[in-house]
C-alpha cells in the first residue's frame, strides 16, 4: 500500500470524479437530501429521536464487546444505506481493523443494501491518517456518507479531531459516521452528536435453518439534542432500507456476529462488478481496488 500523501491524493482524485458526475445526476436524490433528518425505518425509534438522525452532523458507533465488531460495522452499514440514498460513500479503514477483522465483503455491502459500486474504500495506515482522510473526504457536499473506522482509543482521536469532523460534516451538509472497534475502544470526549453501542443477537429462525435477517440490540448512549438514552433490538430489511423491531429467535440461528461482513481470504465478486473505483493495485488476496 502506499503512503498516506499517496493514498489522500487518490482520494482527492476519486472525489473530483464524483463531483463531475454528480453534476448529471443531483436532482436524482437531492429532494431526499434536503431533509434534515432520515428516519431509520421504525416509527418508535424515529419518534424517541426526534423523527431520525440528523444529517451533516458526525454519528459515533462502537461494539458493546469485542466480538461485537462485525455487528457494529454492520449496524453501520445499514445507517449508511438509510443517509446515503444511493449516492457515493467514502469508506476509510484503519489498516490494523482489516488485519483483525479482514477486508469489506463486496456481496455483505449489497446484502445491507448498499450498492458495492458507490462505495469508494481507501486503507490508512494509522489513526491520524484515517481522520486526516475524513476531513478530506467531508470537503465532498457530493457524498452520500463518509465512513471512518479507527481500532481502539487511538491518541488522534480527541475532542479536537471529532470537532473537526462535525464542522466539516455540518459545511458540507454529508452525514459522518465513526466506528470504534477493537481491543480499548471505550467513550471519550467527543463532539459526535449521537454515540450508539451495537451489541450482536440471534436472528429470527426461518425456514430450513436459513439465516434470518441481521439483527442488533443498540443502545442510545448519548444525543446531544437532549433525547433520553435507550435499547432495543431491531433487525434490518435491507429491501426496504429500514429497520423493524426483532422478531422473536430462536438459538439455532445465527447472529449477525457469526455473519461477518468481512471476508479475509476472498471477495466473491460477481463478474463485472466495479466495487471499489479507486485508483491504484489491485490487493492481492481480495480484489478491492487501493489508493496509492
Amino acid at each position: 500500500m502506499g503512503t498516506a500523501g499517496d493514498s489522500l491524493a487518490g482520494l482527492r482524485r476519486d472525489i473530483a470524479a464524483i463531483v463531475t458526475a454528480d453534476r448529471a445526476t443531483e436532482a436524482i436524490s437531492a429532494q431526499a437530501l434536503e431533509e434534515e433528518r432520515f428516519p431509520l425505518g421504525l416509527p418508535a425509534l424515529d419518534r424517541a429521536i426526534g423523527g431520525g438522525l440528523r444529517r451533516a452532523a458526525l454519528h459515533e458507533v462502537f461494539a458493546d464487546q469485542p466480538g461485537d465488531a462485525a455487528a457494529a460495522r454492520g449496524f453501520s452499514l445499514a445507517l449508511t444505506a438509510c443517509a446515503a440514498f444511493d449516492r457515493p460513500v467514502i469508506w476509510i479503514r484503519q489498516d490494523m481493523i482489516a488485519r483483525e477483522h479482514g477486508e469489506l465483503h463486496a456481496p455483505g455491502l449489497m446484502e445491507f443494501g448498499l450498492p458495492p459500486e458507490s462505495v469508494v474504500l481507501l486503507r490508512m495506515g494509522d489513526a491520524l491518517q484515517s481522520l486526516r482522510a475524513g476531513h478530506e473526504a467531508l470537503r465532498c457536499p457530493a457524498l452520500g456518507a463518509v465512513v471512518v473506522e479507527l481500532w481502539g482509543t487511538p491518541r488522534a482521536l480527541d475532542l479536537t479531531a471529532s470537532q473537526r469532523l462535525g464542522r466539516a460534516a455540518t459545511k458540507a451538509g454529508v452525514t459522518a459516521f465513526l466506528i470504534r472497534t477493537g481491543m480499548g475502544a471505550a467513550p471519550q470526549p467527543s463532539a459526535a452528536l449521537t454515540r450508539w453501542s451495537v451489541r450482536a443477537v440471534p436472528s429470527a429462525h426461518l425456514a430450513a435453518g436459513a439465516p434470518g435477517a441481521p439483527a442488533f440490540e443498540i443502545g442510545l448512549l448519548l444525543h446531544r439534542e437532549g433525547y433520553p438514552p435507550q435499547t432495543v433490538r431491531v433487525e434490518w430489511n435491507r429491501d426496504d432500507r429500514a429497520f423493524r423491531k426483532a422478531a422473536l429467535s430462536r438459538p439455532v440461528a445465527a447472529s449477525s456476529g457469526d455473519r461477518p461482513l468481512a471476508s479475509p481470504g476472498r471477495e466473491n465478486r460477481p463478474p463485472g462488478w466495479n466495487v471499489v473505483p479507486i485508483h491504484g493495485d489491485r490487493h492481492e488476496r481480495t480484489g478491492w481496488r487501493k489508493a496509492g
